[in-house]
């Protein structure tokens, strides 16, 4: 069996839609990549290191990947998920390889195949059979300067690409990219993103520990209310001098609250003493919320949400393997009252740029879409996790265009880790907007010229305006 990378895939099936999607998705094919929001790890480009195998590269770390083979009865110990003991990286490749078919159908087929083909030349489906053949191409390819992060960051054309940090990180690694950027020996620029969950939510394992450093980073009392919110805002003070543009929140849910200083500082105490009820610490991190939401407002940081997964599903995973072992479960999310104290506070603040996501595909059409086709602040999230995937793409634009038009989106975000798959991901999406542009001018329903100038504007002008991108692009970059 062959691997199949059919030129107009995700173009619709009709002839002449297909052929006008062609054109559209020609316009932007080969634009840079603006990656705002993701998880790259910033040494990975400063080390500049050869990838270490094919299995360490496509399988130890991407969940999308290890939970189907979990799902098909592969225990996760045996391709080094969670696992202090190392496993043959060849034989993990191999029961990757042998269940290839669970897989057929998935947006991670639909990555990995594209990233065999485009970057490593395979044209062998991979199978029991041909798992050694396939390691051994791919692992000759990673031996080489072509492959190595900085080499494929120009490759992939990614003029601008975002991590994400703890606030309390020293930001070295970034400010020695930014050096290199300078020096014109890295392709695009590199930013932190400032990621405050575990400050913010009681929840969270060692949370005492957690507020106590925050603290001490300014010489204050964990305790008081103002030393913690001096410490959180020479966080973010320091983040936007490495160039931060972003604040990203992954929180259990979106609720907000507004409180004064005395009733959030009560919470703040009892938060920091480990004696706060579960009500108390939901008020704390919605209360909290606000208060970032009011220092986006002032010092410009775009503030986004990320909410609603149930962490660590399932226990005995969680005790074997540890986190972020492929059973973070999508919850139903409510926005619309849960979001209003923080929009009553600061949604209409000139320069707030407010960006929600879900994975509840429900919340598009119901709530955000009319919250993004009225506040200024509010930008509509891309499809996030388990629905950045084509179909979910293609929903997604129905949810929310006749609601909000084409120009409420964040633009695409590709949110990952998994480097490589940054090109597939972004040139899937610009696919799937070039056929959903293309179904309405073959309806009538828009011109041939608008959706010309529409695919630009949701690849390029969207994201830099969301993200507050155009100081930080060159000319070329836009």
């Amino acid at each position: 069996m062959t691997l199949d990378l059919n030129p107009d895939r995700l173009f619709p099936a009709d002839p002449e839609t297909r052929a006008l999607a062609r054109e559209i998705y020609g316009e932007v094919k080969d634009l840079p990549i603006l990656s705002p929001h993701g998880h790259v790890d910033p040494r990975l480009l400063l080390d500049n290191e050869p990838f270490p195998d094919p299995t360490n590269l496509f399988l130890t770390f991407d969940h999308y990947v290890f939970r189907m083979l979990h799902a098909n009865g592969v225990d996760l110990a045996t391709v080094g998920v969670g696992t202090a003991e190392p496993v043959d990286p060849r034989e993990a490749w191999r029961i990757l390889c042998a269940n290839w078919h669970v897989l057929e159908g998935t947006a991670s087929g639909y990555w990995l195949t594209d990233e065999f083909v485009s970057l490593f030349g395979i044209s062998e489906e991979p199978s029991e059979e041909s798992a050694d053949r396939l390691y051994d191409q791919i692992a000759a390819k990673l031996a080489t300067e072509e492959f190595r992060p900085r080499a494929l960051f120009e490759r992939f054309k990614i003029s601008f690409l975002a991590t994400t940090d703890d606030p309390l990180d020293d930001l070295e690694a970034h400010a020695e990219l930014a050096r290199l950027y300078e020096a014109g020996e890295l392709y695009g620029r590199v930013v932190p993103t400032w990621r405050p969950d575990r400050f913010l939510d009681p929840n969270k394992p060692g949370f005492t520990e957690a507020a106590t450093a925050l603290a001490d980073s300014v010489g204050g009392d964990p305790r008081s209310l103002a030393d913690y919110l001096r410490a959180l805002k020479a966080s973010r003070e320091r983040f936007i001098k490495a160039g931060a543009i972003s604040a990203d929140h992954g929180v259990p849910t979106p609720y907000t609250i507004d409180l004064d200083d005395d009733a959030l500082e009560a919470l703040l105490v009892k938060a920091v003493d480990g004696t706060a009820t579960d009500a108390e610490k939901r008020d704390f991190t919605g209360a909290m919320l606000v208060r970032c939401a009011e220092m986006s407002a002032e010092d410009g940081l775009v503030m986004t949400l990320h909410p609603s997964v149930f962490r660590n599903h399932s226990s005995a995973t969680f005790d074997r393997f540890g986190p972020d072992t492929g059973h973070d479960i999508p919850e139903g999310i409510e926005y619309t009252r849960n979001i209003r104290p923080l929009l009553e506070k600061v949604g209409l603040e000139e320069g707030f740029h407010l960006v929600l996501f879900g994975i509840d595909e429900t919340m598009y059409s119901r709530e955000v879409a009319p919250l993004a086709g009225f506040y200024p602040s509010v930008f509509i999230g891309a499809p996030w996790w388990f629905i950045d995937a084509p179909d979910a793409i293609m929903r997604f634009r129905s949810a929310i265009t006749e609601t909000a038009g084409f120009t409420r989106g964040s633009g695409f975000i590709d949110d990952t880790r998994a480097f490589l798959s940054i090109p597939t991901r972004h040139d899937m999406a610009r696919r799937c907007d070039s056929a959903f542009l293309a179904r309405y001018v073959m309806e009538g329903r828009l011109s041939k010229a608008s959706a010309l100038r529409i695919i630009r504007e949701l690849t390029i002008d969207q994201p830099t305006r969301a993200f507050k991108l155009e100081s930080v692009l060159s000319k070329g970059e836009k």
